[in-house]
Formats: structure tokens, sequence, C-alpha cells
């Protein structure tokens, strides 16, 4: 029998065909270039790459030069598209440094950085910026929280024609981060997730991973400092299958620490051991 008259007499048999659904692969790994130790630097690109990530997060700098940052020149953004070309790689990501000097919540040039940062990180086809609120700059009350909000609205429209993804990576609680990315409503908004930040602020973080889903956080920071993966408090593998299980496939970046000092060696570790869990 051929297959098609195989295929007619199951039908006439009333055989019910079914199409597997495609598996959910599951997020992307990447790594900062800052835990590569390599803060700011293009040699982070090779490195990223020769350890098996799947893209390399990239800091736009701290210390401006004639009131620019210092990634915001267009032959640098060209050798990090090269390199990035060279060795395979994606560049999963921009983090807006800066904004630990120049806080958002209350710092009027801190709107210019972020205004800079669009058009730099959508040159670098990295699609997303990391906006940081810690230390002095973190969000402490409704206020400011609302302040910050007001502002991203103003900025938003520019991320959204750009095709950039504003990140939120904070020491808030999910409900409350929603609550700026409806005030800012933009779908260029959203959350940057991370394990061990919201871990040492008390949150259940599979909970929230759960409660956010996959379109409302852009990007997730993977860590349980300073320990190995999986040899923390955190439960790794429930964190994971919470992550597959609402559907991300973006990018998860690793901002783990080195025990042992051997960049490397602790980078492979850490991967492997996340990877094993997706498999």
């Amino acid at each position: 029998m051929t297959r098609r008259s195989v295929l007619q007499a199951m039908l006439a048999s009333g055989v019910v065909l079914r199409v597997a659904a495609p598996r959910n692969r599951g997020p992307r790994i990447g790594v900062t270039d800052w835990n590569l130790q390599m803060t700011g630097k293009i040699e982070a690109v090779a490195l990223a790459a020769k350890l098996g990530f799947d893209g390399v997060q990239v800091s736009l700098g701290r210390t401006p030069a004639s009131d620019k940052l210092p990634m915001d020149d267009v032959s640098i953004q060209a050798q990090y598209l090269a390199a990035a070309k060279q060795h395979g790689i994606a560049l999963s990501g921009t983090c807006l440094d800066i904004l630990h000097v120049d806080h958002l919540k209350d710092n009027k040039q801190a709107q210019k950085w972020v205004a800079d940062s669009i058009p730099i990180t959508a040159n670098l086809k990295a699609g997303v910026v990391l906006l940081p609120f810690f230390g002095k700059a973190s969000l402490t009350n409704h206020a400011e929280m609302d302040y910050v909000a007001g502002v991203l609205k103003e900025l938003a429209p520019a991320a959204e024609k750009a095709g950039v993804t504003l990140g939120l990576e904070d020491t808030i609680s999910a409900e409350d981060n929603v609550r700026i990315m409806e005030r800012a409503g933009s779908p260029a908004v959203k959350v940057y997730y991370d394990v061990g930040n919201s871990t040492n602020g008390g949150f259940d973080v599979v909970k929230e991973i759960r409660w956010l889903g996959a379109q409302r956080i852009c990007q997730m920071h993977l860590k349980d400092n300073p320990h190995y993966l999986g040899e923390g408090r955190i439960d790794f593998p429930a964190v994971m299958k919470a992550i597959t299980d609402i559907g991300f496939q973006g990018f998860a970046n690793l901002e783990t620490d080195c025990p042992s000092k051997s960049v490397e060696n602790d980078m492979t570790r850490n991967l492997k051991f996340v990877r094993a869990l997706l498999a």
C-alpha cells in the first residue's frame, strides 16, 4: 500500500490523526559581560562564544565622555556586531549601568541616558536594554515608582519605534513592577526578572514567574550568589520548570559569581547545570 492509501484507509475507519505540538525549547542562555569580568570589553563576545553561551549582555558604560555613553559610537558598535557575527553568538541585550550613578527616579540626566540607550541597543540588534534600580537608585515607594512610570511613558514610543524593550530590574515585587508597566502604558516596558534579587527580597520567585507570564518578562538573570547554581537557596529545577512552563523563549543571562576565581571553569559549570535542567 502507498502512504496515501494508508492515510485514506485510516480516515475512512475513523482513526483520528494527531499532529504533535512543537517542543518548547525554553530560554536561550546568555551571560553578562561584567560577570565574565570583561565589563564594556569587546573580548567578552569571543569568551562567551568559547564557553558555549547563546549570547552576551553588554554594558553601555558608567563614565560618559563629551556627554555621551561610551557605547554611543557607531564604530564601536560595528566592532561588536562584527565580533558577534564572527563568533556566531548574539548580543543578548544591553545594560544601562550608568543608572547606578544617575538614578532614573530623581535625576533628569538619567532620562537622557535612557533615550540615548535606545538607538544604541537597536543598532546592536540586542533588543532589550536593562534599566537597573539598586542601592540609592532603588524604588522605595509608590511615588518614586509612579515618577519612573511617567518618565518611561514619555520614552516608550521611541523604544517601540526602534523595536527595543526597556527592562525593569529592581528589588520590588512583581505586582509593583506590573503597576509601573501599566502606568507606562506601552508594550516596550517589561520586567527584567532576576531570580537572585527577588529571592533576596523575600519573594516567591516560582510563583512570581508563573504570575507574570512570558508576555510580561523581557529577559531574566539567573544566579544564586555566592553559590554555584543548584547549591544555594534557590530551587533551580522548580525555577527552570516555571520558565519553560510559561513558554518563555527569550534570553536568561547568567549573572553568577565565580567561587573558584576561574571565570571559565565556573561559568562552564553553571551553564552545564542550566542546560541539563532544560534538557
